[in-house]
């Protein structure tokens, strides 16, 4: 199982509102070898760490694919500059975030992000706007190094990050 984690805080220059961002990344993201199978609901939730930015919208998607990890991160930070991303401060608001979740049961040691990627995504055990959605579209999955579905570990996190769905 393949999850990306999405998100959006900006307003985007041709689609507007960052549901309409999300949506156009799916439909840009989808290409012969890369297909989304399933598709969360959109999530409304506050910015972590907690700042003045505007709330986000997120959602997690399952895909299928033939391309190798690294190749599945590299058409995400491909999609991310498309829609204009700019990386310059961490946790910073953005038109787009796409992030790998997870890549099947595979674990790899770059667990301090210093390059290449990083599965399972190192904090998603930590926050709701991406154990929410993704409770909600595959709530048996088991995080391959903490043992514990995605639903119980959306049960542990603390009731202060906050969220809401959006309408579709």
């Amino acid at each position: 199982m393949i999850f990306i984690g999405m998100g959006a805080n900006l307003m985007h220059p041709v689609y507007g509102e960052p549901v309409n961002s999300l949506k156009a990344a799916i439909r840009t993201l989808e290409q012969p070898d890369l297909m989304v199978i399933k598709r969360s609901s959109w999530y409304k939730t506050a910015p972590v760490p907690v700042s003045d930015q505007p709330w986000f919208v997120n959602n997690v998607i399952e895909v299928e694919t033939s391309l190798p990890m690294e190749g599945l991160l590299s058409r995400l930070h491909e999609v991310e500059k498309e829609f204009g991303r700019v990386r310059e401060v961490k946790w910073e608001a953005r038109v787009l975030d796409l992030d790998l979740l997870a890549y099947d049961n595979q674990i790899t040691l770059n667990q301090d992000q210093t390059k290449g990627s990083v599965v399972p995504h190192p904090f998603m055990q930590e926050r709701a706007f991406v154990l929410a959605p993704l409770a909600e579209i595959a709530p048996d999955w088991v995080h391959p190094t903490l043992q514990q579905s995605a639903a119980e570990l959306l049960a542990r996190l603390s009731p202060v990050q906050a969220f809401e769905i959006v309408p579709d």
